[in-house]
């Protein structure tokens, strides 16, 4: 294998799965190639997917390169696969598949702060407080 991470294909339904997820909302982009693109928000994310809030209808089983952008400050997080698992109503769940070495370091670091610190930007940006 050369500098890609591979994930193993499992049957990793929603009820068996193996990764806590984690809530959040982050902006999202997707493609696949000639078949389907769009825009997103990301809605929970663990090490092994996450799901996907979005107008753009996509098939379970498609593949798709996933951008997630975490933060205004860094580049988005690239994902190079992720197979569609579910679809339903403008949502759908994906399983990364490939990632380069450093997004998966990447990814790892956000899941850990996630656990750390669970996400609370929403809850922030509409606190009175903040105003």
């Amino acid at each position: 294998m050369t500098g890609h991470l591979l994930f193993e294909d499992t049957e990793d339904t929603m009820e068996q799965r193996q990764n806590t997820r984690f809530p959040v909302r982050f902006r999202s982009s997707f493609t696949s190639l000639n078949i389907v693109g769009g825009d997103g928000s990301i809605v929970d994310l663990s090490l092994r997917g996450c799901r996907v809030d979005s107008l753009t209808e996509v098939r379970p089983g498609t593949s798709l390169e996933v951008r997630i952008l975490i933060s205004e400050e860094e580049p988005p997080l690239q994902i190079q696969e992720a197979v569609v698992r579910w679809s339903r109503a403008h949502q759908f769940g994906l399983e990364f598949v490939t990632l380069a070495p450093e997004e998966w370091a990447r990814l790892q670091h956000t899941v850990t702060q996630l656990e750390l610190h669970p996400y609370e930007k929403e809850q922030a940006d509409d606190s009175p407080e903040a105003a």
